[in-house]
């Protein structure tokens, strides 16, 4: 398992400087660790990997500290302050489209500045749209289809390595890789269990540890609502700053025994405190060649 590269000293003393203010106020303030992560909308073993300087800080994490800890951001990092000051001041001077403008001029200016992500069939379906409205006219262009079932649902596909072997080191805020479209209504037909599809994402799990109920690469849809041991079952979670896809079995005593269904890999007991559960696999989405 390759080690995580340190941080540079000035980074590292951002960190320290903020768990500083983070300790000092805390009884003040009545803050946790769980009650940043939840602030911040990130786990708290995330949170855990900035205070203790594992991980870099970042803009987002910083301008939610300031907010909780009621201190400007200056006071632990002053390379951040000035990162959103500049987007600031950049967003300020850019300004909003001029009132006159036509919708569709409007949507061209900001597909031009924050479109780059769209794809060709996405842009022109906006514009169309825009068109439509300044016409007065009536969109022609289909943005929805029903299914076989008509409950489709777009479900994001988070670009997060979770390993089934060694363990890989999480991204911090995963950028979204694609969507899939799937009916819940099949989804609960074929025993797939869930209370919301928001709760739904899918993730790509990596290595063999956990053949051959899951291979290297297949996707995976999991329950990111399941922040806990819930049962025996297949989870994604971090353990000592990496994130892995295994088999949690309670075993008593806050253990919990890792399991591999690749029996090369043998089981490994590790304490429930020091796992951070991020979701449950509920379905692995094999596709096998004939």
């Amino acid at each position: 398992m390759s080690k995580k590269k340190e941080l540079s000293p000035e980074l590292k003393a951002e960190c320290d400087a903020a768990k500083a203010i983070f300790v000092s106020k805390k009884n003040a303030l009545g803050l946790t660790q769980a009650s940043l992560a939840e602030a911040a909308d990130i786990s708290a073993a995330a949170v855990a990997m900035y205070l203790n300087g594992t991980n870099p800080l970042n803009a987002k994490f910083a301008a939610v500290l300031s907010r909780v800890l009621e201190v400007p951001i200056e006071k632990f990092s002053k390379r951040l302050a000035q990162e959103i000051s500049g987007l600031t001041n950049a967003a300020e001077h850019t300004g909003p489209p001029a009132l006159n403008s036509s919708a569709a001029e409007m949507v061209r200016q900001m597909l031009e500045k924050q479109g780059k992500g769209l794809s060709e069939d996405a842009r022109r379906r906006l514009l169309a749209a825009a068109d439509a409205d300044d016409d007065g006219g009536v969109i022609e262009v289909d943005y929805y289809r029903p299914g076989v079932v008509g409950d489709e649902v777009w479900i994001a596909h988070y670009d997060v390595r979770a390993a089934m072997g060694g363990g890989q080191i999480p991204h911090d805020y995963p950028e979204l890789l694609q969507d899939v479209r799937v009916s819940p209504q099949h989804l609960r037909e074929m025993g797939v269990e869930f209370k919301e599809h928001f709760h739904l994402k899918m993730v790509t799990g990596w290595g063999q540890s956990m053949a051959p109920t899951i291979k290297h690469r297949d996707p995976l849809l999991v329950d990111i609502s399941i922040r806990e041991f819930v049962g025996d079952g297949i989870y994604m979670f971090s353990w000592e700053g990496h994130l892995y896809i295994k088999r949690l079995q309670w075993v008593g005593d806050d253990q919990i025994k890792m399991i591999s269904d690749n029996t090369m890999h043998p089981p490994q007991t590790i304490r429930a405190g020091e796992t951070y559960i991020q979701a449950r696999v509920l379905l692995v989405w094999n596709a096998h060649l004939v």
